[in-house]
């Protein structure tokens, strides 16, 4: 299967497509919620998946109540998180080699990422490939986070390229309802969500890799 059109531009997401820090951050959450007596399950963690930080805050004290210690919860994740970073965030697989054809091609490519611009930096500054991209829309950037559209709107309009033109490429559902209502080609790249009816019903190819991604656009040239 090929996809239905040649992008003129690629969206990509960051966290658990780009770099393997979603499961930094639910061992983050899971270290943090046992030093106080809390217990992470998979459901609510999951549910946090592609969200903003303040919606994800959210999903936390509705579950564990309003006097939940948040401030505490949130200081010790990015400790945790923190001491990952410092030691380096893994690329996934593909990365590298999507990122050298789309250099070959000079097709053009954002991010689009609901977390800060600091993230980022802390994410994907060891990896030295932040300048490989044309622009980078982070929290901050947009009206609305994920599961809306701006963040992939304000990433096509960054790069002067319209949505329906661009590939966009998710790991999460909330990401891929995102893409997806902005008018963009999806491809999903599952990593820690399953790939669920909804999420083929809105994608045009459910990717094992970011290398299968590299040969689609390979066989559409």
């Amino acid at each position: 299967m090929s996809l239905p059109r040649i992008p003129v531009a690629v969206v990509f997401d960051m966290d658990g497509l780009l770099c393997d820090t979603e499961v930094v951050y639910r061992d983050a959450m899971t270290a943090a919620l046992a030093e106080q007596g809390y217990e992470m399950s998979t459901a609510l963690f999951q549910s946090m998946i592609g969200l903003p930080g303040p919606a994800s805050d959210q999903k936390v004290i509705d579950h564990f109540g309003s006097d939940f210690p948040l401030d505490l919860f949130q200081a010790r994740v990015m400790q945790h998180v923190d001491a990952a970073c410092e030691a380096g965030i893994a690329l996934k697989a593909g990365v590298l080699e999507l990122l050298d054809h789309l250099d070959a091609l000079a097709v053009p490519r954002a991010i689009a990422t609901s977390s800060s611009h600091r993230a980022v930096q802390a994410h994907l500054g060891h990896s030295g490939i932040i300048p490989r991209f044309d622009a980078i829309l982070a929290r901050g950037d947009y009206a609305r986070g994920k599961p809306n559209p701006d963040p992939f709107l304000a990433a096509a309009s960054r790069l002067g390229v319209a949505p329906q033109s661009c590939l966009a490429l998710e790991d999460s559902h909330n990401g891929v309802r995102a893409a997806a209502s902005a008018g963009m080609m999806t491809i999903m790249v599952p990593d820690l969500l399953d790939a669920t009816e909804e999420m083929h019903g809105l994608c045009v190819r459910i990717a094992r890799d970011l290398h299968e991604v590299e040969a689609l656009l390979r066989a559409g040239r």
